[in-house]
């Protein structure tokens, strides 16, 4: 382990990406604790610390939402427009021809994803600021614009710094910084842990309770991740005027986890529609409805796995061409054994993805819903585990250590990973 680490040292491109990426971490964190002028940081942390819906959001943006920071909204509305901008992708031909275009096509639509982000975040920021108007200092329209500009211009600053991290860092900068955001709430968690045994509220015994199931969740989520399905492909041998091509055989991976974490993320974003009307809306039958969605309730659990499998197929049909695949093999000569090509190939490959999505459905479902019980079995409350944030961190880290393998390796050096 220490010589590999001492081979990515060496290698003085990777040293390079790797101190700007932790540059960036730095700023991130920084300007996680930059409040926002106006707002009354104290009010905004005792609001959280009776717990609402914001809970989640403020993980992933490192604490920086409970302290109102510049960076508060984090980079979720870059990731709202990038999912909406990929869903329109699909629906809008003239979006569909300029993924097509290559690299032109998919800079314009980059282009079109920053536009998004601004709307969305300064939309996301004007609801944000009148909700949480009771913190502010004084809460006039001009003000509430003010800081609405600020949160925006918070997250269009993240979207930069996460576009940095990936064209001169390691790895995905916008997962970077969500995870770098989920990360250094760590610490808060273990200080919540040490302060419920100091009080006598759990004993080691839960905390190893804990620590057991956290390792347990870890080891599951990283063999699903990477877990696949190869279906065999052989290419026929083909002449192309004095070239023989052909003749080899490949496969198509299929992954358990076609979708990410993107199903949760639609599932918990339309389930949280009725609990922020009803923190808004002062009607008792309202707040009667809301409290069926709050979170953890049995309604609320039910409709979240079911939603969650629902988007994962759907997403999943939506992300890969399955006819297209089965042409193109067919174009190059492709065949999956005993399997004719065409229309049957794609039918086959229709049939695998579904029994797959259903495993990958039902793994995102029990990993969304597992820091409920989590929290029932150890007793061990306001520490969050799981979920979202386990994926993201999990995925990150794989992908990352992949990317660092992959140039270590084109230096001659012994790979990092065994």
């Amino acid at each position: 382990m220490l010589s590999s680490l001492g081979n990515i040292v060496r290698i003085t491109e990777l040293r390079s990406k790797l101190v700007f990426t932790l540059l960036m971490f730095a700023v991130f964190r920084v300007g996680a604790h930059i409040p926002v002028p106006g707002v009354d940081p104290a009010a905004i942390e005792q609001l959280f610390a009776s717990g609402n819906l914001f809970g989640l959001l403020d993980l992933f943006a490192g604490g920086a939402l409970s302290k109102f920071s510049i960076f508060a909204m984090s980079i979720t509305p870059y990731i709202n427009a990038s999912i909406i901008l990929q869903l329109l992708t699909v629906v809008v031909p003239a979006l569909e021809k300029l993924s097509k275009e290559g690299a032109d096509g998919r800079k314009k639509i980059t282009q079109f994803t920053r536009y998004g982000t601004v709307l969305l975040g300064f939309l996301q920021a004007v609801g944000m600021a009148y909700g949480l108007r009771t913190a502010m200092h004084n809460p006039s329209f001009f003000n509430i614009i003010i800081v609405a500009l600020t949160l925006t211009a918070g997250t269009v600053l993240l979207m930069w710094i996460g576009e940095q991290m990936t064209e001169k860092g390691i790895g995905n900068g916008i997962s970077l910084i969500i995870f770098a955001g989920v990360v250094s709430r760590l610490p808060d968690g273990i200080g919540i842990i040490i302060q419920y045994l100091q009080a006598g509220t759990i004993s080691i015994l839960n905390v190893f309770l804990f620590l057991v199931i956290a390792a347990a969740m870890v080891v599951f989520v990283i063999a699903i991740q990477q877990g696949m399905r190869k279906v065999s492909v052989h290419y026929a041998k083909r002449v192309v005027g004095r070239k023989m091509y052909g003749g080899h055989t490949s496969y198509i991976p299929l992954k358990v986890n076609q979708a990410g974490v993107i199903p949760i993320i639609f599932a918990s974003s339309v389930l949280k529609f009725p609990t922020t009307i009803g923190q808004f809306v002062d009607v008792e039958w309202v707040r009667t409805v809301t409290s069926w969605f709050a979170w953890g309730s049995p309604l609320q659990t039910l409709l979240y796995v079911l939603l969650i499998i629902g988007f994962t197929y759907f997403y999943s049909e939506i992300s890969m061409n399955i006819p297209d695949m089965a042409d193109n093999m067919k174009k190059y000569g492709g065949f999956i054994p005993g399997i004719r090509p065409g229309k049957p190939t794609s039918e086959y490959l229709e049939r695998i993805m579904t029994r797959i999505n259903l495993v990958g459905a039902v793994f995102l479902a029990i990993i969304a819903i597992l820091p409920n019980f989590v929290a029932l079995l150890t007793d061990i409350q306001g520490v969050y585990f799981g979920g979202t944030a386990l994926l993201i961190v999990v995925g990150v880290a794989l992908d990352t250590m992949k990317q660092i393998e992959s140039l270590v390796l084109m230096r001659h050096y012994q790979g990092f990973m065994k």
